[in-house]
């Protein structure tokens, strides 16, 4: 007999997830099946249910790709991993296309992402490539395994998007957009040696991460650009930091945190896209030109560098738990609703227990 399980699935998109259950069978040999002890609800999942962006595996499907879990069933390949904890990465390349060989699986056209290529984690289990699967076996007692389930997208594209921007000690990470990656991207910046700046509209977010020694935070709500740049670049030169040491982060997926970070570059200067939106963002490419300036953007975190990832928050260089808020799976729906709503201060953390 296989393992039952129940999920919440979008059948129609701008229509409530539907309650289902179903048997799966056996994995695949290169598959495990994961028994989910929480999964991370994210603007993503909204955009896929709201009909704004297409999941690649149609409809219908089981949304959710922050997840943490037990391995309960693997095929052949993989039967060692029965039995233990693991986190499931929120994009699994192939590892053997083109964009794989050549260190850019992000870029993957054959890449899955539960949610998206794969039923994901709203529901009792999943089941997943088993090459991809991350190992917490070494999690500390004093770090609870269903808060890491935000690695798996919020924290993993955070390091990722630091990592491609060169940033080192003694640079200054202006960061737009303070929400669950943006926070996360400000606390790795910082645990890497650079002064940290955070813009964002909400004061009660900015005051949370002011209080884990952001150093300097900008509420931008009705500001121009021009004079949020003002503010930040002198920030920057009281730290006496050139133009070259400046690392931008958008991270609000927003139109206007967009035309923002653009607004920030200067000479030198490296901007990461980080955050999506599908409205059109009006700028001149030519400052690119003007300022010497690099712009990148930044997709996910290749499987092999979540253990680093996971280093720093051992280490407990990056928090989580001040991020965070558990939530029952069997109210999903009214969780969708408050995310649209924006009436989420934390990223939600879902027991399907519960």
């Amino acid at each position: 007999m296989g393992i039952q399980r129940k999920a919440w699935v979008l059948k129609e998109t701008g229509k409530p997830l539907v309650e289902e259950s179903l048997e799966l069978g056996d994995p695949a040999p290169s598959d495990v099946i994961v028994e989910v002890e929480a999964c991370g609800l994210c603007h993503t999942d909204l955009g896929f249910a709201e009909g704004g962006v297409a999941p690649r595996m149609g409809l219908p499907i089981v949304l959710g790709h922050e997840v943490v879990g037990t391995v309960r069933a693997a095929g052949e390949r993989y039967a060692a991993l029965v039995g233990q904890k693991v986190l499931v990465p929120s994009v699994m390349p192939c590892g053997d296309c083109p964009f794989c060989r050549a260190g850019r699986g992000n870029a993957c056209l054959k890449q899955k992402m539960p949610g998206n290529d794969i039923n994901g984690g709203f529901g009792t289990h999943l089941v997943a490539p088993g090459a991809s699967m991350v190992s917490l076996a070494d999690a500390p007692a004093s770090v609870k395994t269903d808060s890491l389930s935000v690695v798996a997208d919020a924290v993993s594209t955070a390091y990722q998007a630091v990592q491609r921007s060169g940033l080192k000690a003694g640079d200054v990470a202006f960061v737009v957009g303070g929400g669950g990656v943006g926070g996360f991207t400000a606390q790795i910046a910082k645990a890497l040696g650079a002064k940290t700046i955070v813009c964002d509209v909400q004061e009660e977010r900015l005051a949370g991460l002011a209080s884990l020694g952001i150093d300097h935070t900008c509420n931008v709500t009705g500001r121009e650009a021009k004079d949020v740049r003002k503010e930040l670049h002198g920030k920057a030169k009281e730290w006496a930091i050139p133009s070259l040491g400046y690392k931008i982060f958008e991270c609000s997926g927003t139109a206007p945190g967009q035309t923002l970070a653009y607004t920030l570059l200067s000479n030198g200067a490296t901007l990461l896209v980080v955050g999506f939106t599908r409205d059109t963002v009006n700028v001149r490419l030519s400052n690119l030109m003007a300022f010497d300036a690099t712009v990148h953007g930044s997709w996910g975190c290749p499987v092999e560098a979540y253990p680093a990832v996971l280093k720093l928050i051992y280490d407990g260089k990056v928090l989580l738990e001040p991020f965070i808020e558990r939530a029952p799976m069997s109210k999903i729906n009214q969780h969708m609703q408050a995310l649209a709503e924006h009436k989420l201060a934390k990223r939600l953390v879902m027991d399907p227990r519960l």
